[in-house]
């Protein structure tokens, strides 16, 4: 059975996913998405449009598609946002059309308020007449309706189109969503797109949400809309609501731990860090040459033609390659023919050297064929190695925030701004949460007597203990400068966690002294005086303040209440000292 017979008999059919507001977990919209016949081999989107494809039927394929979720969405009364699906060539082809192929009729007909429609840009690399969509895209906008860029940031996408079309929402490739939790390059790319949505005006929407972690640090990073399975399935009836998991962790007013960077943001990243070896074709090669070796390589998307001196002088891409190689009678006719006949006498060449400043000028180039055909690095113009757009989307992207300034050197953990930073997110989320200042007893006199590397030792042992004794999804561990520690718990448990972290720590901590200083209960050092006396083993305290909402104002306050704690933990030599606001103290050893 042909598309046009699917299409014909009525078997396609409309699912909608929607997707939520980030802010309070209301449903925002639907994107339609077409089903093919149940159990046949074009049931899947995919089999679907790669069998119109195939049968020069995408176009009407697209246009029944758009047809068929407005009667579905208006049968079902409308409600939200509808984001239908369009390549941008049937887009800028429907819209050249006078009467747009009966869509705008069928919206005529069936009452449709035209503001609450979506036009959903796919396949938006193959832009080829730039002008020709964007007149495509001022029509709809004269029609009330709204555009969106789909699938940003998968190396095919352009931030010259992001630029051009000021589309009103851009959807974020689920790669960015992906562990977010536990990627800070992922953290500051997110960061860094939503700066250009605030510059062109765009809401961003991250899609492939999936788990409740990820959920919690998109809404937290300020994300409008998300889409995904944990906010709800594609399924035949509008969505009342999002799912009770991706509503529970939106209204939570508990906040992620966002990941920070373990080692410095690089100033020195160079594009030869993103190149793979390919070998190259020599001038004297065939089509059948280059076949082969594609054929050898799945993996290969594309090859350089170089000279004996080491030149490129062209690339041949894979899928472009196949496009000519599979027409009927090409192997015939130009089997044996050079490969270079078909090849792009003209790619893009990027010096190994180059770094990220010249690579954001790449991006937004007036060329982006190299997107999608990959692109040659040199050195002197010699030939090194092959690029791809996937690559250099993400290189430049996630590598232009610096994140090194916000990690201590000698443990890696957040410093003292994102410190004050997480400590203005729970502020101003509302929650209530405990702020604990933890810092070692009798330290100098450990580190004097053993030296720094023992000391160094001693820090790393606090820093890891802290975390193990820790939900590092929910508890903030900040290394503020030597050996002072700020943890910001969120789990309800925090009592039990921090007196089993001050107990192991000191049982761990005798075993970096040396068994005659074990046996004597210390060691004899110097005081701050420069008078030698006897010093008991060092030992952990921890100021605990319980901070409620309204009790402070600023992240400053929060941490001079816990630092007074601390102090107070270290003169009543307690362990653990907890400071409870309006009520009396408990001081616990």
């Amino acid at each position: 059975m042909t598309v046009q017979e699917i299409m014909a008999c009525g078997l396609l059919t409309t699912h909608f996913q929607p997707l939520g507001r980030l802010r309070d977990g209301e449903v925002f919209g639907h994107e339609a998405l077409v089903r093919g016949p149940k159990g046949h081999a074009l049931g899947t989107p995919d089999a679907l449009f790669a069998a119109a494809h195939e049968q020069g039927v995408n176009f009407d394929l697209e246009v029944h598609c758009v047809k068929l979720a407005l009667q579905n969405w208006a049968q079902q009364g409308m409600r939200g946002r509808l984001l239908v699906n369009l390549s941008a060539s049937s887009l800028a082809a429907l819209m050249a059309h006078p009467v747009a192929h009966g869509i705008l009729g069928l919206v005529k007909e069936l009452g449709l308020v035209t503001s609450r429609l979506v036009v959903e840009l796919t396949e938006h690399e193959r832009v080829d007449n730039l002008p020709r969509l964007q007149r495509a895209v001022a029509i709809i906008r004269e029609h009330g309706a709204q555009l969106a860029l789909d699938d940003f940031g998968d190396g095919r996408s352009s931030l010259r189109l992001w630029a051009e079309l000021k589309p009103d929402y851009v959807k974020i490739d689920k790669y960015f969503a992906k562990d977010i939790a536990t990627h800070p390059d992922k953290v500051q790319t997110i960061t860094a797109l939503k700066r250009i949505a605030e510059t062109f005006g765009t809401q961003m929407v991250a899609e492939g949400l999936e788990t409740p972690q990820e959920l919690r640090v998109l809404r937290d990073l300020g994300i409008e809309l998300g889409q995904g399975y944990l906010l709800g399935r594609p399924q035949s009836a509008l969505a009342e609501s999002l799912l009770p998991a991706a509503r529970e962790v939106i209204c939570s007013r508990e906040i992620s731990v966002l990941p920070s960077k373990t080692r410095s943001g690089r100033s020195d990243f160079t594009v030869g860090e993103i190149m793979q070896r390919v070998p190259s074709l020599p001038p004297d090669a065939t089509h059948k040459d280059a076949a082969r070796r594609f054929q050898e390589d799945e993996t290969l998307k594309a090859m350089a033609v170089v000279k004996d001196d080491g030149l490129p002088i062209g690339l041949i891409n894979r899928q472009s390659f196949y496009n000519q190689y599979s027409k009927p009678y090409f192997k015939e006719l130009y089997g044996s023919r050079s490969c270079l006949l078909f090849a792009n006498p003209q790619p893009l060449q990027l010096e190994s050297h180059i770094g990220l400043d010249e690579l954001t000028d790449v991006l937004t180039s007036e060329d982006q064929r190299y997107l999608t055909e990959g692109f040659i690095i040199t050195k002197d113009g010699a030939y090194l190695g092959m690029g791809t757009g996937e690559r250099l989307v993400r290189a430049v992207t996630e590598l232009r925030i610096e994140a090194a300034r916000h990690a201590n050197p000698l443990t890696f953990l957040p410093g003292n701004i994102p410190l004050t930073l997480h400590i203005a997110r729970l502020l101003n989320s509302g929650s209530a949460f405990v702020a604990c200042y933890a810092d070692l007893n009798h330290f100098k006199p450990f580190n004097d007597y053993y030296g720094y590397w023992r000391g160094d030792e001693m820090i790393r042992l606090l820093s890891n203990t802290l975390q193990a004794h820790c939900d590092v999804r929910r508890d903030f561990i900040g290394h503020v400068g030597g050996d002072d520690f700020v943890i910001l718990f969120q789990s309800e448990d925090w009592h039990e966690r921090i007196y089993a972290a001050v107990s192991a720590f000191n049982d761990k901590a005798l075993t970096l002294y040396d068994a005659a200083s074990r046996q004597q209960g210390g060691i004899e050092a110097e005081d701050r005086d420069g008078v030698m006396r006897f010093f008991p083993p060092t030992t952990l305290s921890a100021g605990v303040m319980q901070v409620r909402p309204g009790t402070f104002t600023r992240a400053e306050m929060v941490a001079s209440a816990a630092a007074a704690a601390k102090h107070k933990a270290k003169q009543l030599q307690t362990g653990v000292y907890v400071d409870q606001p309006g009520a009396a103290s408990l001081q616990t050893g």
